[in-house]
Formats: structure tokens, C-alpha cells, sequence
């Protein structure tokens, strides 16, 4: 470590995985050595997102996240440096995400040009222009990205659910924030958003492929290590969703082609020990066409699609139930055939060979994803948006312990009807 730059405290190792923090300001700092490739992946998490939100500036972080596309005074168009175009010379796969508890920044670079990596995040985590002539040009890109959204019946079905299962918390409102907020919000609100959310004591930094130790450390500390923490303590979100009391169930009618079912129910927060009963849960219902679901409501033709998907963020989230109906498919049948699966799921054992095959695909994915330097990237930046990193090694191992009588614990104790919210969409051709 160079003498001149501010320290980089050793926290811990777990797995190939080693924990640094940065003593100036509390960036936490991940790295994971693949000299694989000549090649280094690295992301900043910031723990904000919609969830982070209220009404008035619901979109703000996903505004913001085009926003921190636009420059700096060290990285902009009028110099010809502006981000992309200093990313795309070097052919870097680079981009950001947003969504319920974090906002996520990355490049993938050859390894000679790490420095670039970690030199350009550092820069505008706190540098960026928040300009009114650029929030106005980004509302185009937004706008269209909305109405893509407003035009698709299963997003707006999806965005209905989630607004009617969570009455309290945040994940209410969708990531990409609701139209009149997004198009009223001032630039001075979005620049009160930056300024109290995006500091190193609230982000991860996340290196991963080909690199020197010893050279990471320095230049993370170089360009980091200069930032100061947040003056003012990052606003903690402490809204908690009371238990549901009562199923909640509507009907949205719009223009459309086929009817759609969802079923959501609310299941734990990531960190929650229940969270590899659920995983393996989700993959016996709808992992491929031998998947229960499938077979219960796709092979008999009572919907032409059908899958479920866990989502467990920092707080409590869903579990859903997705389904597209055939033309003249009764949402009736469909939703009692879903449901009908789950109740045999909170009755009988699943065979050990189901559960066998589940344990593997979910393993084998989990491998799959984890096969380069961004893969690695990806999967702990997401991990520790929700929970903590080392949950991302621990997991295959956790899924392996999952027991028959856990998977019918969990179906009894989350998969009830007063848990329950369900949403019909029914195009209005079907109108009589």
C-alpha cells in the first residue's frame, strides 16, 4: 500500500473472497482473483433504489442511474471523454441496473485498463453533473421505456400485484417510479437524492478477475480514498408491511390479446433461513416442462404458459405465480389448477428423486452463473444488495440441506388464502 494513500482495512476471507474496508470513508471493498482471462469485472453497489423512495419522487434512483451516464467534469462530451465513448474504445462491456433495494454501476475491460474502471466509478459517485438540460433528455429515453412497459399486459398485471399486496412498504411503487412523479420531479429533487445516497459508506465495490492485489488495493484507495463519507447519516428505511389480512384479489381490464393470472403471496427477506426452502420450492413448481406447474396446467391446455419466481429482497417480497391463458381460457380454472398444486404441496412429501433433481438444476445454475469474472460480479453484487456476500457462497451448500418436510412446512406457513393477493387480467375483446 502506498504510503501516500488512505488505508485499506483487511476484514475478512471466505472462499477465494477477501473483505477490505476503507478507513477514510467506509467503502466496502470485495475481490476475488480469476487470472483465468486477461480480463477484470468491476461494479459499485449503491444500497439505494425504489425502495428508498416515496411518493412525489417515486423513479428517482432509476432517473438518476441515466443521469450518471452524462459526465463529470473529468469524463464529458464537450472534452470528447464522455463515458461511453471512453468505455467503448477500450471495448468494455459496461452498463447499470436499478431495482427494488440497490442501484448497480459495471465494466468489463481487458486488465490493462483497470485504473479506468476504478478511476470513473470513483468519479462520479460523487462528481456527476445533475443538470436540468440532461434530465430533460433522459426523460425522453425514460418516457419511451414507461410506455413499453404500459403496453405490455403482464408488466402492468405485475406492477398491479405488487401494488396491492404491499400496502405500507415501499416495493408498493415500481422501480421505474409511476408516470406523474417521474414527469413533475424537479432536477433539485433528484440532486437531494444523489447527495444523500450516493457515498462510499452506503456502496460496495466489487473487482474480479485478473489483477495484482496489491496494485487493486492502491488504486482503490487512490481514487476512492479521496471521497469523504456522507456528511449526514444514510436515512435508514423503516417501514415495515403489516401482515395481510384477508386475500386481496381485482380485475384489470385493457386493451389485450390473452387473459393473464398472478398469484402472489408474501415470503421472508433474503437473509431469513427459510430462503433455500423457497429456492428449491420454486424450482420443483415451474423449472422446465417437468416441473409441476407445467404439467398440471400447461399439459392439460388450461393456460399455454405457466412459472413461478421467488423474489426476496432486504425486506419481505413475493412469491408469484404467473399464467397466459389459451383464447378462451377461464382465469377461474386456471388460478384453482395453480393453487390446487400448492395445496398438494402442503400435504404430501415430495419424492427424493424431485427433490434430488431440483437440488442439482438449482446447483448447476448457480455454477453456470458464477463462470466469469462479470458472472461473479453480477451474482454478489445481487447478493449484497439483499443480504451479504458471503450468502452467495454459502447457498449451493444450504440448498443441499433442504429437507421433504421443509418444502411442507413452507407451503403450510406462507401459502395461505389470507396471504394470498390474486389479479386477473381480462382483455376487453373478451367483453361481451
Amino acid at each position: 500500500m502506498n504510503v501516500n494513500t488512505p488505508a485499506l482495512t483487511r476484514i475478512t476471507e471466505y472462499h477465494g473472497i477477501t473483505e477490505y474496508m476503507l478507513e477514510s470513508n467506509g467503502l466496502k471493498v470485495l475481490l476475488e482473483r480469476r487470472p483465468a482471462a486477461p480480463v477484470i469485472a468491476f461494479m459499485v453497489v449503491y444500497r439505494v433504489g425504489s425502495r428508498n423512495e416515496a411518493v412525489g419522487h417515486t423513479g428517482a434512483t432509476h432517473l438518476l442511474e441515466h443521469m450518471l451516464f452524462k459526465g463529470t467534469p473529468t469524463f464529458n462530451k464537450r472534452t470528447g471523454t464522455q463515458i461511453a465513448s471512453v468505455l467503448q474504445r477500450q471495448g468494455a462491456v459496461y452498463n447499470a441496473d436499478t431495482w427494488y433495494d440497490r442501484t448497480r454501476y459495471y465494466e468489463v475491460l481487458p486488465s490493462d485498463q483497470l485504473e479506468l474502471a476504478i478511476h470513473l466509478e470513483a468519479d462520479r459517485m460523487r462528481n456527476s453533473f445533475i443538470a436540468d438540460e440532461d434530465r430533460q433528455s433522459e426523460m425522453v429515453v425514460v418516457r419511451n421505456e414507461m410506455e413499453r412497459g404500459e403496453n405490455d399486459p403482464g408488466r402492468i398485471l405485475d406492477e398491479r400485484v405488487w401494488a396491492a399486496a404491499f400496502r405500507e412498504h415501499p416495493y408498493h411503487h415500481p422501480t421505474i417510479g409511476w408516470r406523474s412523479d417521474v414527469e413533475g420531479m424537479p432536477t433539485s429533487r433528484l440532486k437531494e437524492f444523489y447527495d444523500t445516497f450516493y457515498h462510499p459508506n452506503n456502496a460496495t465495490a466489487i473487482l474480479v478477475g485478473d489483477f495484482e492485489e496489491d496494485e487493486a488495493l492502491d488504486l482503490i484507495a487512490k481514487h476512492f480514498g479521496r471521497i469523504p463519507p456522507s456528511p449526514a447519516p444514510i436515512p435508514p428505511m423503516y417501514t415495515v408491511e403489516p401482515p395481510q389480512q384477508g386475500e386481496h384479489r381485482f380485475i384489470l381490464r385493457r386493451a389485450g390479446q390473452l387473459g393473464l393470472v398472478e398469484i402472489a403471496w408474501h415470503i421472508p427477506e433474503a437473509s431469513h433461513p427459510d430462503t433455500p426452502a423457497i429456492t428449491v420450492f420454486d424450482q420443483i413448481l415451474s423449472a422446465g416442462i417437468s416441473s409441476r406447474l407445467y404439467q398440471a396446467i400447461v399439459e392439460t391446455q388450461i393456460a399455454v404458459s405457466a412459472g413461478a419466481q421467488s423474489f426476496q429482497f432486504r425486506d419481505p417480497g413475493l412469491f408469484t405465480i404467473e399464467m397466459m391463458l389459451p383464447p378462451g381460457g377461464s382465469h377461474e380454472t386456471a388460478e384453482r389448477a395453480a393453487l390446487d398444486v400448492i395445496e398438494k404441496m402442503k400435504t404430501e412429501d415430495v419424492s427424493e428423486s424431485e427433490l434430488k433433481k431440483a437440488k442439482s438444476q438449482i446447483v448447476a445454475q448457480l455454477i453456470f452463473l458464477r463462470d466469469s469474472p462479470f458472472g461473479v460480479v453480477n451474482a454478489l453484487g445481487e447478493i449484497e444488495a439483499v443480504a451479504d456476500w458471503k450468502f452467495y457462497v454459502d447457498l449451493p451448500a444450504l440448498v443441499e440441506h433442504v429437507t421433504p418436510e421443509d418444502l411442507r412446512r413452507i407451503a403450510n406457513e406462507y401459502f395461505t388464502a389470507d396471504n394470498r393477493t390474486v389479479g386477473y387480467f381480462i382483455p376487453k375483446e373478451e367483453e361481451g
